[in-house]
């Protein structure tokens, strides 16, 4: 108690007079305040915090320092999974095993389209009814325009009809071009049908590569060869309209011409202009119309009862 009596100003943290010899007074030292107010106050030792007063400080402490805390790296976000990987595992293994479907698939396809095309070998010998199942008609591989000599001609199939009219009388219709009929719808179509190219072209082909001179049949493929001129011949009849109402197609005939390809004029090679006609027997079609024979039959007997 007389401490504090004899200097009242001890411990409220006021800073003493000047020395005995008008020097400053000492600094203060190892002294904490935590309630500190006033001006000019300069305290050493450890850092001072929390000082709170209603003067101004000079905020400077002499000692240790506290470094400020690192700023956080930031961590980038993870890119997004694409195509397979971001399916779910149960969807990963549904489309692996659709890409091998398709794998196997197209190595089974090039192998017999390989084998079409390659010389005749031991697999074709064996199965060369599978291989031509799978390539005809839409895979057939046509390397003419690669031969040694390429095809360089014209050729223009035709077909006619011999029709029963409604009223039992028999007409023969004039030449049907199907040839230019088949040009006529591929000009100026930038997607024409693979029909409209092929189908006719390929027919007459088949025809003769299985036929001899004497247009005989050689073998089981040149009857089917024959079968399947007779049905384009009635599709392109029909088409046409050639029978009339109420007649019915009971044979066709089928005849070629072909005309060479005029050769260029540097090449100084010589052909002949003339066409070559080849004109087929007549065929009778009552095996694939037959019901259309029934059905034109019954009408007249029809009109017969009416009448």
């Amino acid at each position: 108690m007389d401490a504090y009596d004899k200097d009242p100003a001890a411990g409220q943290g006021q800073v003493p007079g000047p020395g005995p010899d008008g020097g400053a007074a000492p600094e203060e030292t190892g002294a904490t305040g935590t309630g500190t107010t006033g001006t000019g106050a300069n305290v050493t030792g450890a850092n001072v915090t929390g000082i709170t007063g209603t003067g101004a400080t000079d905020g400077s402490a002499v000692g240790e320092t506290v470094a400020a805390p690192p700023a956080p790296v930031p961590v980038p976000a993870p890119e997004p999974r694409t195509g397979v990987a971001a399916l779910s595992p149960r969807y990963q293994i549904g489309a692996v095993v659709a890409l091998a479907v398709v794998a196997v698939a197209v190595c089974a396809h090039l192998g017999l389209v390989f084998l079409h095309v390659a010389p005749s070998n031991t697999l074709t010998k064996q199965h060369g009814a599978a291989v031509d199942e799978w390539v005809f008609p839409e895979f057939e591989q046509n390397w003419k325009l690669f031969a040694p000599n390429p095809l360089q001609q014209n050729v223009s199939v035709q077909v006619r009809a011999e029709v029963s009219t409604a009223d039992g009388g028999i007409r023969t219709t004039g030449w049907y071009d199907l040839s230019a009929e088949d040009g006529r719808a591929i000009a100026g179509n930038p997607l024409p049908s693979h029909t409209r190219q092929n189908e006719l072209r390929r027919a007459w082909d088949f025809f003769v590569a299985t036929h001899d001179s004497e247009d005989r049949p050689v073998g089981l493929r040149g009857s089917l060869s024959e079968t399947y001129l007779r049905r384009i011949a009635l599709l392109r009849l029909d088409r046409n309209d050639a029978a009339g109402p109420g007649g019915v197609v009971e044979r066709v005939q089928y005849r070629s011409r072909t005309t060479n390809v005029a050769p260029p004029s540097w090449s100084g090679e010589k052909v002949s202009g003339r066409p070559t006609v080849r004109e087929l027997p007549w065929w009778s079609v009552a095996a694939e119309t037959g019901g259309a024979r029934t059905e034109a039959a019954g009408a007249a007997g029809r009109e017969g009862g009416a009448a």
